[in-house]
């Protein structure tokens, strides 16, 4: 679904990617690891456009969409649940997630007020009326309600109570049964090899350690030591 090639990237005179390769096949779960400042949402934001790729290719779905704009990958089913949620604060519930709803696919409102009832019974209520979790949720359906086939989540449960991280983690699975492959974007080992399939960890803006998620639980070499723990 996903293949990205010696990525390069970075911003003005200073280079963050250096020849970053990553693949996500159909169906998959898997997550890019790192401590904060190695790359990681750089990689999201040339991944959706928002960021020029310097060197390397970017392929969705077989197409390459290495200098494609932002509005080309989300057609071509990349969706996003940003870091820090963003949801509209002046919108609705509901508002929120048909915003940018798109046919053709298993995620519609009932499917989403399925997934997360809370959100049905907030349905009303504004989008800065709704604590972490309840916003963390919308953001997540809104990119279920784009029918995407990759999603993408961006640190996804930062600053969250256990129990609504729970939550996030177990409503993967659901995503993965209806078709969708996800790559996430963390920094809780033990808590994403409960699910994942493979893992990559990213360390000054290079892939140091890839591997399935066996080799993450065995961890022979110290990996999350190395380049996880503070």
């Amino acid at each position: 679904m996903l293949r990205i090639e010696g990525l390069e990237a970075g911003y003005g005179a200073a280079q963050v990617l250096f020849g970053v390769d990553l693949q996500v096949g159909a169906g998959e779960v898997v997550t890019l690891m790192g401590r904060n400042g190695m790359g990681k949402t750089t990689i999201v934001s040339t991944l959706f456009g928002l960021l020029p790729v310097r060197g390397g290719r970017i392929e969705i779905d077989g197409q390459d969409m290495t200098r494609a704009g932002a509005h080309a990958r989300a057609r071509a089913g990349l969706g996003l649940v940003p870091e820090g949620r963003q949801v509209f604060p002046n919108l609705s519930v509901e508002e929120n997630l048909v915003a940018t709803a798109r046919r053709g696919g298993p995620w519609s409102l009932e499917a989403v007020w399925t997934l997360f009832p809370r959100l049905k019974e907030r349905r009303r209520n504004m989008g800065d009326q709704l604590s972490g979790g309840e916003q963390q949720m919308l953001a997540v359906g809104r990119a279920l309600m784009t029918n995407p086939r990759l999603v993408v989540l961006d640190e996804a449960t930062e600053g969250l109570a256990p129990l609504i991280r729970e939550e996030i983690w177990s409503c993967l699975g659901r995503i993965r049964d209806e078709g969708a492959s996800i790559l996430v974007i963390d920094k809780n080992a033990d808590a994403l090899s409960r699910f994942a399939d493979r893992h990559y960890v990213l360390e000054k803006g290079q892939v140091v350690w890839t591997g399935l998620n066996a080799d993450l639980l065995a961890d022979a070499g110290g990996v999350k030591e190395r380049y996880l723990h503070v």
